[in-house]
């Protein structure tokens, strides 16, 4: 692969991480959490989203098929490349090879979640909020599920962060410094979003 190819690989690759994906997951824990209000207000909300017209081609063109590429390409960088020491902090270098094991542990998780929820309602199951507490009734798939949606918060707002950067948004070292306690707050608050959302089933 050319440099240039490749460079325009991870432009693209950086870019869909954020929009539309990682707008997606956000939508997506905000959704699940109005399960904290009960069983009638998350059903009330997914339902909404189902009404959304022509939902199986938007399904795939705004989510399934940048994440694929998104997480696909993901792997590869994952076992590609290397920790720029010289460029970057040790605590920078660390949240870098947490991105490529997050990356990699999501690939699982979201292709199993995938398979418990959208692949078991084209096969004819009811998505609702029974069926996800059915799902981590299991206390093994609880764990399984907390530490995929810290992986996905974790993953989104490291992300986030690396994107500012090689977009050339934050280029001084001032400027990344604040980048990384905003991305931090961005961590936090999608994680207690996220692990909320997933108790309320329980």
């Amino acid at each position: 692969m050319s440099k240039d190819r490749e460079f325009l690989w991870r432009r693209l690759h950086s870019l869909l991480g954020i929009i539309p994906v990682g707008l997606f997951l956000t939508m997506h824990l905000f959704i699940n959490f109005t399960a904290t209000g009960g069983a009638e207000s998350y059903n009330d909300a997914t339902a909404v989203m189902e009404k959304i017209p022509f939902l199986i081609l938007v399904e795939w063109i705004v989510i399934y098929i940048p994440l694929m590429f998104h997480a696909f390409y993901g792997v590869y960088i994952a076992f590609t490349a290397t920790p720029n020491t010289g460029r970057f902090s040790t605590y920078r270098n660390w949240m870098f090879s947490l991105q490529r094991f997050t990356g990699v542990f999501l690939v699982i998780f979201i292709a199993w979640h995938i398979f418990q929820t959208r692949i078991q309602k084209a096969l004819g199951t009811h998505v609702d909020y029974d069926m996800m507490a059915n799902i981590v009734n299991n206390p093994f798939m609880l764990g399984f599920y907390i530490v995929g949606i810290l992986s996905a918060t974790f993953h989104l707002s490291n992300g986030l962060w690396a994107f500012l950067v090689s977009w050339g948004i934050t280029q001084s070292p001032q400027s990344q410094k604040i980048a990384t306690y905003v991305t931090n707050i961005i961590f936090v608050i999608l994680s207690v979003v996220g692990v909320a959302a997933i108790l309320a089933f329980v």
